[in-house]
């Protein structure tokens, strides 16, 4: 292993770096995008039987809050309980565009991971080859030795880079999918929330 990073040449080392990052955010986000963190059970529920018992204050609405991300957007309609139900709505929407925002965090890092990884590969094997052109150019071609060691770093760097990439596209695009369903989810949740609340008033 140690001798392929030494034969990749200067550009395996943001190539390694990449990798690194790439593992260290899909992990996170493996953790983080966990539904029992993002969307805690029968939240909508609770807050009803809250409500219906007149035990809905503000300390029930701050644990909400500190709950989960549903928990949060939750919390801001329930703030609003008391206005006109456009008003509930549009706390609910502005609180989840935050939650959306945090739920993305680090993706654009991995979808630029995934871009980037094969061009340092493609410039690792244009580097490579410019070696093996200038060996000739200096020497001619009686030495295989020397033509391989720039051969080996442009098809290293190549390899390398589209390792690095495939899997931190595919995870990429995978957490986008699973970002949309869980805000998707929690806009039914908040929705139901705004028909509990204002449909007990009516």
């Amino acid at each position: 292993m140690l001798e392929l990073v030494k034969a990749g040449g200067v550009l395996i080392w943001p190539l390694l770096l990449c990798s690194i990052i790439s593992l260290a955010i899909i992990a996170e986000r493996f953790w983080s995008l966990q539904t029992k963190r993002i969307l805690s059970v029968n939240l909508v529920k609770k807050v009803w039987e809250w409500n219906k018992t007149g035990t809905l204050d503000v300390h029930h609405i701050e644990d909400l809050r500190r709950d989960s991300p549903l928990g949060r957007i939750l919390a801001a309609g329930l703030l609003n309980r008391d206005h006109d139900r456009v008003v509930m709505k549009e706390s609910i929407e502005e609180v989840g565009r935050h939650v959306a925002h945090d739920l993305e965090r680090f993706l654009n890092t991995l979808g630029t991971i995934a871009s980037i990884s094969p061009l340092l590969g493609l410039l690792g094997t244009v580097v490579g080859m410019i070696k093996v052109f200038a060996v000739i150019t200096a020497q001619g071609v009686g030495d295989p030795g020397v033509l391989a060691e720039g051969i080996s770093e442009a098809l290293i760097t190549t390899a390398v880079g589209l390792t690095v990439a495939i899997p931190s596209l595919m995870f990429y695009r995978y957490f986008r999918g699973r970002v949309d369903e869980l805000v998707v989810t929690m806009e039914q949740e908040a929705l139901k929330l705004v028909e509990v609340m204002h449909g007990e008033r009516e």
